[in-house]
């Protein structure tokens, strides 16, 4: 049985994306991944690198709001950052509602390479994630 699971942000620009990302690319046929935000802005240039280090390609994504999505339901509604955490609706459809801080990688200063180097490090972060609370849970096929 695919499992839906929606991963929630304030902007759907980074956070948010590389977890839609990471899940679609390591939860194969088990998962159906998705991601939203509380505003929607744009694809971060630095998310999509730090992914396609891992030869994730994320793309292909939008940033999109999270109203497109009340009503459907999901396995998990996945906050990765504490403002939405905050801000979040209730879903009526979601079996489980799970919260995971991540830093906002978008605040990194720096020269690219620094700022890159965060986007790594909250990447690698919810990648742990992802196999340690979705990924090892999951009864393989």
């Amino acid at each position: 049985m695919t499992q839906r699971v929606l991963f929630l942000c304030t902007h759907n620009s980074a956070r948010s994306q590389m977890a839609e990302g990471l899940l679609r690319a390591l939860g194969g046929e088990q998962f159906e991944a998705y991601s939203a935000g509380t505003e929607a802005t744009h694809v971060r240039p630095l998310a999509l690198e730090a992914m396609a280090e891992l030869g994730i390609d994320i793309s292909h994504q939008e940033s999109k709001t999270l109203n497109r999505y009340l009503q459907e339901p999901f396995d998990d509604v996945i906050t990765v950052c504490d403002s939405a955490a905050e801000a979040c609706p209730v879903f009526p459809g979601a079996k489980h509602r799970r919260h995971w801080s991540f830093p906002d990688p978008s605040r990194a200063t720096g020269s690219h390479d620094e700022q890159l180097a965060v986007y790594r490090q909250v990447r690698d972060a919810i990648r742990t994630r992802i196999e340690q609370e979705l990924l090892a849970k999951t009864p393989s096929l």
